[in-house]
């Protein structure tokens, strides 16, 4: 029974330790251990070639419906129709009918006046006189608009209220100016969605706004132009993070450095693959 033993215990033995001794097997352990140790050290030295950035893609929600389009204007009516059709009769419409069916009575040549002892000293008020006094209010009642503004001033917020909109800022990358939206570089000792806040933060107007997560929506990488590439840093890597403004009062902004936009026409400010990653992650509500 020694044999078999020896035969499988052997190679184990050889794998364990790469050699016929636990010494040496310890030993190049301890010397793996050191190797990784070092590149690791090395590796933490040299910084990374790219600087992160936290982005916020705030989006003011819509304020009001939208218009509808003549088959909804088509179908609603088909539905009024119907419910009108199959109801019942309110209290209101049973008394116009009753008010009309007394009227009619006063008329008729038998008419017995004692049956008004039933309303006393009361004054009678009937369904038609409350139809006309209801009729006086909705005149008096003027909706709000449903468009605040020009359209096309995008400076505003208060544009396109049955829409959603998105903050853009105008930036320096370079010798150049570019539509981005609102970012900033990440400081040490922050998260992600801090740096996103600061860049909310910086804004010139008191926008309050719910960040939704603490995860990034979405992620965009670009190279530096040449002629400001630093030592040991080529590009940027941006952090995109959802906000929704709540705030009541829409302040507007300075105009042709910021814009509100709807997502069809941020083809019109933004690069075009630049646009091929936002357009994952903002929803035309």
């Amino acid at each position: 029974m020694a044999a078999p033993f020896r035969c499988i215990y052997r190679p184990l033995w050889r794998v364990i330790t790469g050699s016929g001794r636990l010494t040496v097997g310890m030993r190049n352990i301890s010397f793996t251990e050191n190797h990784f140790s070092a590149t690791n050290h090395k590796t933490a030295s040299v910084g990374s070639p790219w600087t992160l950035h936290g982005a916020v893609c705030l989006q003011r929600l819509p304020v009001i419906s939208q218009d509808r389009n003549p088959i909804e204007e088509e179908f609603s009516g088909l539905m009024q129709q119907m419910e009108l059709e199959r109801s019942l009769l309110s209290d209101h419409e049973l008394r116009l009918l009753e008010d009309a069916a007394r009227m009619s009575r006063k008329q008729e040549e038998d008419y017995d006046s004692d049956e008004e002892e039933d309303y006393g000293d009361k004054e009678i008020v009937t369904a038609q006189d409350l139809e006309d006094a209801w009729e006086q209010k909705l005149k008096q009642f003027h909706p709000a608009q449903r468009s605040n503004g020009d359209k096309l001033d995008v400076s505003s917020s208060e544009r396109c209220l049955a829409d959603s909109l998105v903050l853009l800022i105008k930036q320096d990358v370079g010798s150049q100016k570019v539509w981005l939206l609102p970012q900033v570089q990440w400081k040490a000792g922050e998260t992600l969605r801090q740096t996103a806040e600061r860049a909310l933060a910086h804004l010139p107007a008191d926008v309050k706004a719910t960040f939704l997560g603490n995860a990034p929506c979405g992620f965009y990488k670009y190279k530096y132009p040449k002629d400001i590439q630093k030592e040991g840093s080529v590009g940027a890597k941006v952090f995109f993070f959802k906000a929704v403004m709540c705030s009541p009062n829409h302040l507007p902004l300075e105009k042709n450095s910021f814009a509100w936009v709807k997502k069809d026409e941020l083809k019109d400010f933004l690069t075009p693959e630049y646009l091929k990653q936002v357009n994952r992650f903002i929803m035309s509500l």
